[in-house]
């Protein structure tokens, strides 16, 4: 993962949430505020505008940066738990224009890790987070296997947190929230796909995209 595969994982990310933002919207209506996709979208964008008018000289300060700008930029629950993420994400690497796929991968559980400390969400809650974490675990299983690629196993590993990204939003409709404003739903909440899980599969997925040879 070097500076220009980084910024294109974002840009990346970005037209994904802007072609599935009304989607988005659509799931957060049900259980939400309606706001999902288009907080979304304008964060992402003012990621892409952030990262357009700067230069940063290494993988880290490019993930710093968007999750600051996304901590600024975004409205509701979605800037401060993405925003964090991605600033834990870059503030775990090392310094440098490139850091290698098991950098990488334990630069995404940093960001796990600060996003479930800001929202105190667990497994099975309905959230973010039932999407991030199988897709970190498949992504470090896959570097494990695939660590002798030349790539050292990154574009596997992308490959693998994107369909186990997929696998976790899928399986939050049957789940009742317990955590954010779906869980004020109750019962209620039952059979409707989590929005953030949503996102953050468009995230994973952006990044397989983004590193596939």
């Amino acid at each position: 993962m070097d500076v220009t595969l980084a910024r294109a994982w974002l840009d990346a990310a970005a037209d994904a949430i802007a072609a599935q933002a009304d989607q988005l919207t659509t799931l957060d209506a049900a259980i939400g505020d309606s706001d999902h996709g288009v907080n979304m979208k304008r964060g992402f964008g003012a990621v892409r505008t952030a990262l357009d008018g700067a230069a940063p000289d290494g993988v880290g300060a490019v993930f710093t940066l968007a999750g600051s700008t996304l901590v600024s930029k975004v409205g509701g629950a979605a800037g401060p738990l993405y925003g964090s993420a991605l600033r834990a994400l870059g503030k775990s690497l090392p310094d440098g224009p490139q850091v290698d796929a098991a950098a990488f991968g334990a630069g995404l559980r940093a960001g796990l890790e600060a996003l479930r400390k800001l929202g105190g969400a667990a497994p099975g809650d309905k959230t973010i987070v039932d999407a991030y974490l199988p897709a970190v675990d498949a992504y470090d299983a896959a570097v494990r296997q695939h660590g002798g690629d030349a790539d050292g196993g990154l574009a596997a590993a992308a490959r693998a947190a994107a369909t186990a990204a997929a696998e976790g939003m899928r399986a939050t409709v049957p789940l009742q929230a317990r955590k954010g404003r779906a869980s004020y739903l109750g019962e209620r909440s039952i059979g409707h796909q989590d929005p953030g899980a949503t996102s953050t599969w468009l995230i994973f997925q952006a990044l397989a995209d983004a590193v596939a040879p």
